[in-house]
């Protein structure tokens, strides 16, 4: 009889669902060799989740414009650039939305989900046509 407040403590805990991992939050954004080149927070608005550059990683890159985008984000600073717009959940992952390249000023049809081994792990795929390009981000510690 005295265990049983802890009992029905345990069982409240439990019966709550435990969250699972989130693609919200920060990431980090790597080259070919595995360097870190920017840090990218990615954040729901309207239902919809984008994302923006938080901080790019060498100080002397970090006042650089978009010259080779078009339209609004033409000659943007790269830093703080919404570069990711307009995902959707769609089960495990987010569809719908489009990500711009600010090297080349290019943009793609974009889906994104976590990793089933690691939920560290975001997968960035950019399309164009029937050709994608899948990049591994790392969660921003």
């Amino acid at each position: 009889m005295k265990y049983l407040p802890l009992k029905i403590i345990l069982l409240l805990f439990l019966s709550f669902p435990v969250q699972s991992q989130t693609v919200l939050g920060k990431w980090e954004n790597t080259n070919e060799q595995g360097k870190v080149n920017s840090i990218i927070h990615i954040y729901e608005k309207e239902n919809k989740v984008f994302g923006k550059v938080d901080r790019i990683m060498k100080e002397e890159d970090r006042d650089r414009v978009c010259t080779k985008c078009e339209g609004d984000l033409k000659n943007e600073p790269i830093e703080g650039m919404e570069l990711m717009k307009g995902l959707e959940k769609d089960g495990d992952e987010y569809v719908g939305g489009t990500i711009v390249d600010p090297k080349s000023g290019k943009e793609y049809r974009c889906k994104i989900w976590l990793d089933d081994d690691n939920p560290d792990v975001l997968k960035v795929r950019g399309y164009i046509s029937l050709f994608y390009r899948t990049k591994k981000w790392r969660r921003a510690k």
